[in-house]
């Protein structure tokens, strides 16, 4: 996993969770050129740092929160 310090300096184009309903809990991804690559960040801390999850570790983070391992 990987750390950009500002998020907001990447360029991306971030796209907010269709799950947040309104709700300023949420999570913004960006589809990147790079393949297995997935920018996350938090939608209320736009300049603040993003994480970039590989395919596999994407998913076992959604599902362990699907599961309630997280909270």
């Amino acid at each position: 996993m990987t750390k950009i310090p500002n998020a907001s300096a990447t360029g991306f184009t971030w796209t907010k969770s269709s799950f947040s309903g309104g709700q300023s809990n949420c999570v913004e991804a960006a589809l990147t050129a790079a393949p297995g690559a997935l920018p996350v960040r938090d939608s209320k801390a736009l300049t603040g740092p993003a994480v970039v999850f590989g395919d596999t570790t994407w998913g076992e983070f959604v599902n362990a929160v699907k599961r309630g391992d997280l909270v």
